[in-house]
C-alpha cells in the first residue's frame, strides 16, 4: 500500500473524553474579594446532574456551601491555606445529593496568582468506595468481633482522650473494670458457643444502660471495662450496681442467677497515669471476687 494511503493518526478532542472519565476536571477563580466562581467544570459521574454549572461559573459560594454542608468550613480553610501559601490544594469532603448517601470527593489542584486573585487548575474525584473500605478496616481494627463493643485498643485511645479533658478542665472521670463470674463454668456446663451469647446478651443489655457519652470495651475474654466522664465514684458505683442486677435478673437463655458480675470501680486523680487508674479498679475488681463476687466494690 502506498505510504500517502496510510491513515494519520485522528486529532481527538478533549470534549469527546471529557464526559467519560471517572471525575471533574474543574477551574476555580477566588477573588481578592473573596468571590469565587468555576469557569471552566466538566467531567463524569452523577454529580454534575444535579448541579447548576452556569450558576457555579457566575458565583460559586453559595452552591459550594450547600453542597458541602458540615464540611464547608474544612473546605475553606484548605483553599485559603491553599491561597496564601501557594500551596497545592488537596483536601476531601462529604458531596449531599438530592438522592442517597453523601459522596466522598477527593479535591487536587495547583494554585497560581493572577491578576485579581488566585486561579487553581486540577481535578475531583469520587472517592466513595475508598472511604467505605477505610471506614470497614478501621472498624475491623477498633471492634471486638464478637460483642461489635470497641476493643481494647480503641479504649485507651478514648480513656486517654477523656483523662486529658478531666485534667485541663477539672470534672470527674470514672472507670469501671467488670468479670463475670465462673464463667468458665458456663461455657463447661452449656457450651462455648452459649458462652458466645452470653458475651454478646451482656453487651447489648449494658449498652441500654449508659450514657450516650459512656464507652463499654470488651478487653478479652469475660472481661470489660466502662469509662464514664463527668461521673464522681459514687454516681459510678451506683450505676455499676444497677448493672449488676439487670445482669443477674437477666436470662441469658439459662434462668436467671446464672451470670453474675464482680465489678471495681475507681475515679481518675487528676494527673496521674492511667496505669495506675487501672491497676486501682482492679485492685477492687479482686476484692469483690474475694468477698463472694456478684457485687461492686469501689477503691478511692
Amino acid at each position: 500500500m502506498p505510504v500517502n494511503e496510510i491513515d494519520a493518526p485522528q486529532q481527538i478532542s478533549a470534549d469527546h473524553f471529557i464526559p467519560h472519565i471517572p471525575g471533574v476536571i474543574f477551574q476555580l477563580h477566588r477573588a481578592h474579594s473573596g468571590h469565587m466562581r468555576f469557569p471552566y467544570l466538566k467531567g463524569g459521574g452523577v454529580a454534575l446532574k444535579y448541579i447548576d454549572c452556569d450558576l457555579l461559573a457566575l458565583n460559586a459560594g453559595p452552591l459550594v456551601e450547600q453542597l458541602t454542608g458540615n464540611d464547608h468550613p474544612k473546605i475553606m480553610s484548605a483553599i485559603e491555606h491553599s491561597a496564601r501559601l501557594m500551596l497545592p490544594l488537596k483536601t476531601r469532603f462529604r458531596l449531599s445529593l438530592p438522592k442517597g448517601e453523601p459522596h466522598w470527593i477527593a479535591v487536587s489542584a495547583s494554585p497560581k496568582p493572577v491578576s485579581d486573585g488566585v486561579q487553581w487548575n486540577g481535578m475531583m474525584m469520587d472517592i466513595s468506595d475508598h472511604v467505605a473500605e477505610e471506614q470497614r478496616l478501621r472498624k475491623l481494627s477498633d471492634t471486638d468481633p464478637l460483642t461489635e463493643l470497641p476493643n481494647r485498643r480503641r479504649l485507651m485511645g478514648h480513656l486517654t482522650h477523656v483523662a486529658s479533658l478531666s485534667a485541663r478542665h477539672g470534672t470527674p472521670l470514672s472507670i469501671m473494670m467488670i468479670d463475670i463470674d465462673h464463667f468458665k463454668r458456663i461455657n463447661d456446663r452449656w457450651g462455648h458457643l452459649h458462652g458466645d451469647d452470653v458475651l454478646r446478651q451482656l453487651a447489648t443489655q449494658a449498652q441500654t444502660l449508659m450514657r450516650r457519652e459512656d464507652m463499654i470495651a470488651r478487653l478479652g475474654g469475660e472481661e470489660f471495662m466502662v469509662v464514664l466522664p463527668l461521673t464522681p465514684l459514687q454516681q459510678c458505683h451506683a450505676l455499676a450496681d444497677r448493672l449488676r442486677q439487670t445482669i443477674s435478673a437477666h436470662d441469658f437463655g439459662m434462668g436467671s442467677g446464672h451470670v453474675t458480675l464482680s465489678i471495681g470501680v475507681a475515679e481518675y486523680r487528676c494527673g496521674e497515669p492511667l496505669t495506675s487508674l487501672i491497676e486501682r479498679a482492679d485492685q477492687a475488681l479482686y476484692s469483690a471476687k474475694s468477698v463472694g463476687r456478684d457485687c461492686v466494690r469501689l477503691l478511692r
